[in-house]
């Protein structure tokens, strides 16, 4: 029995890890039943773990009694390096004042993109995505401008899954998917018209540092308006070139 564990192979620190891990942007409160189920521990070890990292301020109680990430958590977060963003976020700011428009960069991690940093106003359409949360690829503006750089060997990989389809929108043929992706890398940006949530469209493109796409900045905006995509690019490409320039100096 691992580290103590009364169950095989679990050590304390990782039925924890489990336990935090099993709160995401989808599951930002939960009960404990719920976070038994999304932990895979039995109910004691979450009623027991719970109430000491509640304990510690890792977790805290929502008015209803639902469990969340606590604020010592977040105050330990805020140690963790954040380089891209400090860098980024001034041409965000930029891109946000020029256009008016929601604008938001992100990174890959795994088969998914998750969203490093964003600047909205009260009059931009409405986006799902948040700092912290993350989304597939293939049906997101960044995602699919960060897929389109990837390696072959990787956009096979993912091309070879059971592609989600948020929307009846969303391009989930691999073939099909695979012409956006080369003409994305042919012409630099993407567009993608109500493919992640209807109402929406962006223009996205990537971050390039030594010919590697290290992230994506994305501008989203209502459907409705979506003739107004193109003359959003050039904005976009001058600000990623900017990121791209601030992150190689500070290399």
């Amino acid at each position: 029995m691992a580290g103590g564990s009364r169950e095989p192979g679990r050590t304390v620190t990782s039925k924890v890890l489990a336990i935090l891990g099993a709160f995401d942007s989808g599951h930002p409160q939960l009960t404990l039943t719920d976070l038994a189920r999304r932990s895979g521990l039995p109910l004691s070890t979450v009623h027991r773990l719970a109430g000491e990292l509640e304990e510690w301020q890792a977790l805290s109680r929502a008015p209803d009694g639902r469990l969340r990430i606590g604020l010592r958590l977040w105050e330990l977060g805020q140690l963790a390096p954040a380089r891209l963003q400090d860098l980024a976020h001034p041409w965000l700011q930029e891109l946000f004042a020029s256009t008016g428009e929601n604008v938001h960069i992100a990174v890959r991690d795994g088969m998914e993109v998750l969203y490093v940093d964003k600047v909205a106003g009260r009059r931009a359409v409405p986006i799902v995505s948040r700092t912290g949360a993350r989304l597939p690829m293939h049906p997101t503006g960044v995602g699919r401008a960060l897929l389109a750089f990837e390696p072959d060997w990787f956009v096979r990989s993912y091309l070879e899954r059971e592609l989600e389809r948020p929307t009846r929108h969303t391009i989930t043929e691999p073939g099909r998917l695979a012409r956006e992706l080369a003409t994305v890398r042919a012409q630099g940006y993407a567009l993608t018209y109500e493919e992640m949530t209807l109402g929406s469209c962006s223009a996205a493109a990537p971050v390039l540092v030594d010919g590697r796409a290290v992230a994506a900045l994305g501008i989203v905006l209502a459907s409705r308006r979506a003739r107004e995509l193109p003359r959003l690019v050039e904005p976009l490409l001058r600000a990623t070139e900017q990121i791209g320039k601030a992150i190689a100096t500070a290399a």
